[in-house]
C-alpha cells in the first residue's frame, strides 16, 4: 500500500497536531487523570488511522482489456440507467453511477486506455451524493477518453455535502492508461460513467466494486 500524493503531508501534519494536543492535555489539564488521557490517545490513534486509511492507494492486480470498461473507483453502484447527457454527447448515453463513501479508497482511474478529448472543471455546490441536482450543480469535472476504435466514454466525477475538493490529474490531449490514476475526491462523493447504448453493463444496482478491477462494462465490438 502507498499513499495519495498528498497523503504523506497530511498525515505528518495530522500526527503533529494529535501529538501537541495530547500533550497539551496531559500537562495543562488531564495530568491527574489517566482514564481522560487514555480516552484522548484512543480517539487521537483512531482519527489518525482513519486519515491513513482515507489517502491510501492499495497494491492490486488491475484488470486489463480493450473492450472492457472498469470501474474508475471503488464504492457501491447506484445507478444503471439510460439518459441524455447534455454537456458532451448531447444524446441518449448509458449511465453507471459509483457511490463513494468516506471508508472507501478514493483515488480516481482511467476506465479505458486512450486519449483524453475533453476536459472541464466546475465549482459548484455541495449537495448530497445522492441528490438529483448533484450531477449538474454540484463541484465536478468531467473528463471524455477516446479509445482506440473512436468510441468515447465520458466519466464525472461529482462532489458530495462532505468532499470539498476534487484533484485531477488528466488534460485535453493527453493519453492516459487503464486503471491510472485520473484524480481524486476527498472524503467521498461519486463517479457517473456514460456509455454508449449499446455496451453490455456487467454490473448491478447495490454491487460493489473495486476500481480498476471490476469490469463495470463492456464495449460494443
Amino acid at each position: 500500500m502507498r499513499l495519495h500524493r498528498e497523503g504523506n503531508t497530511i498525515m505528518l501534519v495530522t500526527g503533529l497536531v494529535l501529538l501537541a494536543l495530547n500533550l497539551l492535555a496531559y500537562f495543562f489539564l488531564f495530568s491527574d487523570n489517566g482514564t481522560a488521557i487514555t480516552l484522548l490517545a484512543v480517539a487521537s490513534l483512531i482519527l489518525f488511522v482513519l486519515v491513513v486509511q482515507f489517502f491510501r492507494i492499495p497494491m492490486r492486480p488491475l484488470t486489463m482489456g480493450e473492450q472492457h470498461v472498469v470501474a474508475p473507483a471503488d464504492g457501491t453502484v447506484v445507478v444503471i440507467e439510460e439518459t441524455d447527457e447534455a454537456e458532451y454527447f448531447k444524446g441518449r448515453r448509458r449511465q453507471v453511477s459509483i457511490f463513494m463513501s468516506p471508508l472507501n479508497v478514493h483515488v480516481n482511474r482511467n476506465p479505458v486506455t486512450g486519449i483524453v478529448r475533453y476536459f472541464k472543471y466546475y465549482p459548484g455546490k455541495y449537495l448530497v451524493a445522492w441528490h438529483p441536482k448533484s450531477s449538474t450543480e454540484n463541484e465536478r469535472t468531467t473528463v471524455v477518453i477516446q479509445l482506440a476504435n473512436g468510441a468515447e466514454v465520458l466519466l464525472r466525477q461529482i462532489a458530495g455535502a462532505v468532499a470539498r475538493r476534487i484533484v485531477w490529474y488528466v488534460k485535453e490531449g493527453q493519453p492516459v492508461e487503464q486503471g491510472g490514476e485520473l484524480g481524486f475526491i476527498k472524503f467521498g462523493s461519486r463517479v457517473d460513467v456514460f456509455l454508449p447504448l449499446d455496451a453490455d453493463v456487467k454490473v448491478a444496482i447495490g454491487d460493489r466494486v473495486k476500481g480498476g478491477v471490476t469490469v463495470l462494462a463492456d464495449m460494443p465490438e
